[in-house]
C-alpha cells in the first residue's frame, strides 16, 4: 500500500495540548520522529561531578543505566513507527533474567532483549515506547482523572468502568449451534463483562516516553516522562497529544531535583511521502472500487424507480395523533377520517379513516393531557384537470372528534376538529382547537353525566363547510357550541411531481409544488389575505373589549350626530 499519510492527515480537531486528524491511509504507514535534549537548569547552579577517570570500571561503581563508564548523550533523536518497541533500560535490566517472564508477552521481550544484546545493545538511550500491550498502558488508561481536582476521589461508577478498555475485540466465528443456544447469558463473569463492555470505538494506543534521569540515574521509573501520546481508532482518527511541533518550537519538561533540569524536545511527522505514480495509480483504485460499489447499491435499488405522471402530484404523509389536553372527562379516544376533494384520489389499498386506542389521561400542569402517539400513512393524488386552471383546487381536510368512555363503556362527544392537510413539505406540528354542540338547561348535563348521550352531528363536515352544500349561504343560527379542548398533530409531507424535476432543470426558483400545478399560488395568497384580516379582526375587537363602556358610547354617540344632516 502506498504511503499518503503526511498528505491524508488533515487535522479535524484542535483539544488541548493535542491535535486530532484523520487518515484515510493504513496507520502501519505512520511514523515520528523525536529529538530530546538538555536545556539549562533552572534552579540554583550547583558544582557537578567530574566524570569517571578512564580505565577498568571499579566493582559496583558502574553505571545503574546499564553503559558501563558511558556517559549518555545529551542530545538524542528517535524515528519511531507505529506499535514499534523500543525498550528502556529498566525494561533491559527487568529481562535479563527469564525468571522474570510471567506472561507470553514477557517471554517475547526476553527474547528480543537477548538478540539486541547480540547485536551490541540497544541504539537508544533515553528515548523509548510503551506500544498498546504493555502493562504502563494499562495503568496509564486505570489512574486517569476525571476532573482537573488535585484531591479528586474516584466515583463508584469510574471504579466501575477503570476496567473496561476500549480495546478492539478478536472477531472469532460464531457457530450456528452455540448462537442459537447462548443468546443471553445469564451469569457473566467479570472477564465476560471486560471483553463485551465496549466504550464507543475501540482504540489502539502508544506512548513515546522520556528517561530524563541525571548520569548514573538512567532506568529509573520517577524519572520515565510522556513525552507524546497518539491513539487510533477503526475508522482512522489519530489523536496525537502534544501535537507535531511545527512552528510553535519546542516542547520542555522540567525535571524536580536539585538542579531543576530543563529537557526540550520535538515531535515531526516522519511518514514517508507518496510519490506521484503511487498517488495516481491509488486513486484508480479507489475510483474503481467506489465504482463497483455503486453498481452494487444500484442493483439493489433497481433502476425501475416509479415516477408519477405528467401534471399528477403525490403526497405522503406520515401523521402522528400526539396528545389530546383541556377535555373534562378521562379515557379519550379519537375517531378521524379524511376527505377528497374533487380531482384527489386515492389508492385502493389506501384507508382514510381511523380510531386511536384510549388513553388515560395524566395532570400536566393545570390541564389533563392523554397521549395517544397514534401513528398513520396517507397517500393521497391530485391530478390537474381542464377544469381546475380557471378555479382554485380544494386540499384534503382531515376531520375528527374526540370522545370518552365512562365506567359502563359508554361514549360521550367531547368535541369535534378539522385540519386542513399542509400544503408546504416538511414537519408540521399543529394544535387543533376543538368544540362541541350543547342543549340549553340542566337536564341536559344531567343526561350527560348519568347516561352518557350527548348532542351528536350527524354530519361530522358539517364542522367546516360540507362539500355536498350547494347554497350560497350556510346559517347556523340557533345551534349552540361549547369550546372544549385541543388535539395535537405531528404530520411529515412528502410531494413528488415531475414539476420538480422540471424546475430543477431549468434552475428556477419554486416556492411549492402548488405554483407549478396551476392556480395554487392564489389560493395560497387568498387564505394569507383571509388569515391577515382574521387576525386584524380579532386584535380590533380586543381593543374594543378593552376600552371603558363610557368612551364606547360617547364615541357612538359623536359618529351618530356626524351623519345627521
Amino acid at each position: 500500500m502506498a504511503r499518503r499519510l503526511p498528505r491524508a492527515m488533515a487535522a479535524v480537531l484542535s483539544v488541548s495540548g493535542g491535535a486530532v486528524y484523520r487518515s484515510r491511509d493504513p496507520v502501519r504507514n505512520l511514523r515520528l520522529r523525536v529529538r530530546l535534549w538538555r536545556g539549562a537548569s533552572s534552579g540554583p547552579f550547583l558544582p557537578q561531578a567530574p566524570p569517571p577517570l578512564a580505565g577498568p570500571a571499579l566493582p559496583g561503581l558502574a553505571d545503574r543505566g546499564g553503559t558501563g563508564a558511558r556517559r549518555p548523550p545529551e542530545e538524542e533523536e528517535a524515528e519511531v513507527g507505529w506499535q514499534e518497541k523500543l525498550f528502556s533500560q529498566f525494561e533491559v535490566d527487568l529481562y535479563q533474567n527469564e525468571s522474570a517472564c510471567q506472561t507470553p508477552l514477557d517471554r517475547q521481550y526476553w527474547e528480543e532483549v537477548h538478540k539486541l544484546e547480540k547485536a551490541g545493545g540497544r541504539k537508544n538511550c533515553r528515548v523509548f515506547t510503551y506500544t498498546d500491550h504493555d502493562r504502563f498502558t494499562n495503568l496509564e488508561e486505570r489512574c486517569q482523572k476525571v476532573t482537573d481536582s488535585e484531591h479528586e476521589v474516584p466515583s463508584y461508577l469510574a471504579e466501575r468502568m477503570a476496567n473496561v478498555r476500549r480495546r478492539r475485540q478478536d472477531c472469532r466465528p460464531i457457530e450456528a449451534s452455540s448462537l442459537k443456544s447462548k443468546i443471553i447469558t445469564w451469569e457473566p463473569s467479570d472477564e465476560f463483562i471486560r471483553n463485551n463492555h465496549v466504550i464507543n470505538t475501540p482504540v489502539q494506543t502508544m506512548y513515546i516516553m522520556g528517561d530524563l534521569g541525571p548520569y548514573g540515574k538512567l532506568g529509573r521509573r520517577e524519572y520515565e516522562h510522556v513525552l507524546c501520546t497518539i491513539k487510533v481508532d477503526d475508522n482512522g482518527v489519530i489523536t496525537v497529544k502534544p501535537d507535531f511541533t511545527g512552528t510553535k518550537g519546542a516542547y520542555q519538561i522540567e525535571v524536580d531535583g536539585e538542579k531543576r533540569e530543563v529537557w526540550k524536545y520535538t515531535i515531526e511527522n516522519a511518514s514517508v511521502q507518496m510519490q506521484p505514480e503511487e498517488e495516481e495509480r491509488e486513486q484508480r483504485v479507489f475510483r474503481d472500487l467506489y465504482g463497483r460499489y455503486k453498481e452494487y447499491l444500484n442493483g439493489l435499488v433497481g433502476s425501475e424507480f416509479e415516477m408519477t405522471l405528467p401534471g399528477t402530484l403525490r403526497l405522503f404523509v406520515n401523521g402522528e395523533i400526539v396528545s389530546a389536553q383541556g377535555y373534562e372527562y378521562d379515557n379519550l379516544y379519537v375517531h378521524f377520517f379524511v376527505e377528497l376533494p374533487n380531482q384527489w384520489s386515492s389508492p385502493a389499498f389506501q384507508q382514510l379513516s381511523g380510531v386511536t386506542q384510549t388513553c388515560a389521561t395524566k395532570a400536566l400542569g393545570w390541564e389533563n393531557v392523554a397521549y395517544f402517539s397514534y401513528p398513520f400513512t396517507l397517500e393521497l393524488f391530485f391530478t390537474q384537470g381542464a377544469e381546475s386552471e380557471e378555479s382554485l383546487p380544494q386540499w384534503p381536510v382531515l376531520y375528527f372528534e374526540v370522545l370518552s368512555l365512562d365506567f359502563w363503556q359508554r361514549y360521550r362527544v367531547e368535541g369535534y376538529g378539522s385540519l386542513v392537510l399542509p400544503a408546504s413539505p416538511g414537519v408540521h406540528n399543529l394544535t387543533i382547537p376543538t368544540w362541541r354542540p350543547v342543549e340549553l338547561g340542566t337536564v341536559a348535563e344531567l343526561r350527560r353525566f348519568f347516561i352518557g348521550g350527548s348532542p351528536e352531528l350527524e354530519d361530522i363536515t358539517y364542522v367546516r363547510t360540507p362539500s355536498t352544500f350547494k347554497g350560497e349561504r350556510l346559517s347556523r343560527f340557533g345551534f349552540r357550541t361549547e369550546t372544549t379542548g385541543s388535539v395535537t398533530f405531528r404530520l411529515y409531507c412528502l410531494q413528488q411531481s415531475k414539476a420538480f424535476l422540471e424546475a430543477s432543470a431549468r434552475r428556477q426558483r419554486m416556492q411549492s409544488v402548488l405554483d407549478q400545478l396551476g392556480g395554487f399560488s392564489r389560493q395560497s395568497s387568498v387564505y394569507s389575505v383571509l388569515e391577515a384580516f382574521q387576525r386584524a379582526r380579532r386584535r380590533m375587537q380586543e381593543a374594543r373589549e378593552s376600552l371603558p363602556q363610557d368612551l364606547i358610547s360617547t364615541s357612538a354617540s359623536t359618529v351618530h350626530q356626524s351623519q345627521e344632516p
